[in-house]
């Protein structure tokens, strides 16, 4: 894959985030009456950061391989606050390294239909660049930014991949006391990780109210979308979430339980589906244990329930077999171990996929286990080594894939 120059959609990503700043500054600087100087000492007093992530990714499919050396760089500068006003701007780029790009990247166009998916374009794009307010328990953000809600399972960053998903649009989070927090954010695009090959404009809300009692945290939702291509559109899900944990003797129990109902409509269709999730699990002095159940529900396996802006590879295996729901549905029975190893953290999961509505055609959807484990060291570094093993059923193909990456942050 050749480097990409940096297209006119980005260039005036840039531009309008460079705007931003300045119109920051100025806001800053003309609040009550504040003289020139505060929008240069907000500037100067700014932070700045650099992260990079060196990681290497084989996959073994029946079908096919691929192997990816990929550098990820993030640069971003964050203004200081003034009058409750700042600003960030970050800038994220790929590069392949050492000429290991045997991979297939389908929005991006490169190497279609000969290798396994890795889905890490090489790409230089505006990762956030927005304008802030915070004041008290409020926070405002203006621009493109990154929005995550309910541990990532219907919005998050998928900060997995090389290239993250942002939102272009408003936010609003208001923590009203000490236990009560609402957030709001109106989305009018979805910046995706494929670059600027597979995003969509779109006109989503997104409502979420969290709540902490003595026993867990209780969440209700709504998330509201509509890809914005003039056609009649919309996928609306509703639902609450409850999960907390409390000492028996010694052990910590842990629980957990989610129901969400879903509608998607087109001018040519119309479906229902339910999700559920339920958890529990104990927290051992050396181990953590978790036993999970899953369903994204069907509707009469035509229909499956969809969550298109969650970090997806971190549910239903990291082999990332079921990125999209099947028409049959998901559930997905779950067993988890974690805990502390060598001054690093290791896990181990092992899934058991079937159908939420079986047929004669698709029934057992395989199994997999996954394991992984990560260490921080001194100064902002940190390595990792994750292996996924997926053995597919009902016409799935079997997967294995292998990361290895290191990362630094100054």
């Amino acid at each position: 894959m050749s480097a990409q120059t940096v297209n006119h959609p980005i260039k005036k990503s840039i531009l309008a985030s460079m705007v931003g700043l300045v119109c920051a500054g100025a806001t800053m600087g003309q609040a009550h009456g504040a003289e020139q100087s505060s929008i240069t000492s907000a500037l100067k007093e700014g932070s700045a950061a650099v992260n990079l992530r060196l990681r290497y990714e084989d996959v073994d499919q029946d079908s096919n391989d691929a192997s990816a050396l990929t550098l990820r760089t993030m640069l971003n500068y964050t203004t200081a606050s003034y009058k409750g006003f700042s600003a960030k701007i970050e800038v994220e780029d790929t590069r392949i390294v050492l000429g290991e790009g045997d991979y297939t990247v389908g929005p991006s166009g490169y190497n279609v239909g000969q290798y396994s998916v890795i889905a890490d374009p090489e790409h230089t794009e505006l990762d956030q660049g927005y304008v802030q307010y915070q004041n008290e328990g409020l926070t405002a953000r203006l621009g493109r930014q990154i929005i995550t809600m309910d541990g990532h399972r219907f919005v998050g960053h998928v900060g997995w991949r090389q290239d993250w998903q942002t939102f272009d649009g408003v936010s609003v989070k208001y923590a009203a006391s000490k236990d009560l927090t609402m957030q709001y954010a109106y989305l009018s695009q979805r910046n995706r990780i494929f670059a600027d090959d597979a995003d969509f404009d779109s006109k989503d809300h997104l409502l979420n109210v969290a709540y902490s009692t003595p026993y867990g945290k209780l969440v209700g939702y709504s998330y509201l979308l509509e890809i914005d291509n003039d056609t009649d559109n919309a996928l609306d899900t509703y639902g609450f979430s409850f999960n907390g944990g409390t000492k028996l003797a010694d052990t910590s129990v842990l629980y957990g339980m989610e129901y969400a109902t879903q509608t998607s409509e087109t001018a040519t269709t119309d479906f229902d589906a339910d999700y559920l999730m339920l958890q529990a699990g104990v927290k051992l002095e050396a181990v953590t244990l978790k036993l999970g159940y899953e369903s994204l529900g069907s509707d009469d396996g035509q229909y499956g329930f969809a969550t298109p802006l969650a970090t997806l590879h971190k549910f239903n295996g990291w082999a990332d077999t079921f990125l999209n729901t099947p028409a049959q549905g998901l559930v997905d029975v779950s067993v988890t171990a974690t805990g502390k190893l060598a001054g690093g953290a290791w896990s181990v999961i092992y899934h058991d996929f079937s159908a939420d509505e079986e047929s004669t055609e698709v029934d057992d959807l395989g199994s997999e286990i996954d394991l992984s484990y990560v260490r921080k060291f001194e100064g902002g570094y940190s390595a990792g080594i994750k292996y996924a093993a997926y053995s597919g059923d009902s016409g799935r193909q079997d997967t294995d894939k292998l990361w290895i990456w290191t990362s630094a942050s100054f």
